[in-house]
């Protein structure tokens, strides 16, 4: 779990490496101040395969110090991983931080002290 701020609004996230893209869900598109454009791509992942998808282009966002004022993002349904997280026992979350993030920000996890490094 990781906090992060898009468009200057805070939110709960999944950091996950083996997602492609950054994502949050239809529910968040407000909260986030989004301006959702169709997308002709499916998603697919976390147990859910050929979901309908949305983009919102040039977002802000901010984890800790680091910053990235051009940041797109993909919009679907994300009520799937929140249900798995909830019986879990685990908060529900806004989004996905994915490996698009991780590489431009030449991440380094430290996964045994749970902390994130970007430049």
């Amino acid at each position: 779990m990781i906090k992060a701020k898009i468009n200057g609004v805070s939110g709960d996230f999944i950091l996950d490496t083996g997602a492609s893209n950054s994502c949050v869900g239809f529910e968040s598109v407000e909260l986030f101040q989004l301006t959702a454009e169709y997308s002709k791509t499916k998603a697919s992942g976390a147990g859910a395969t050929g979901m309908l998808t949305q983009t919102a282009l040039n977002n802000k966002l901010q984890l800790g110090l680091w910053k990235d004022s051009e940041f797109d993002l993909v919009i679907f349904d994300l009520s799937h991983v929140n249900e798995a997280l909830i019986q879990h026992k685990a908060k529900p979350v806004h989004g996905i931080i994915g490996a698009d993030i991780l590489l431009k920000g030449k991440a380094v996890v430290d996964y045994a002290n749970y902390f994130l490094y970007l430049q």
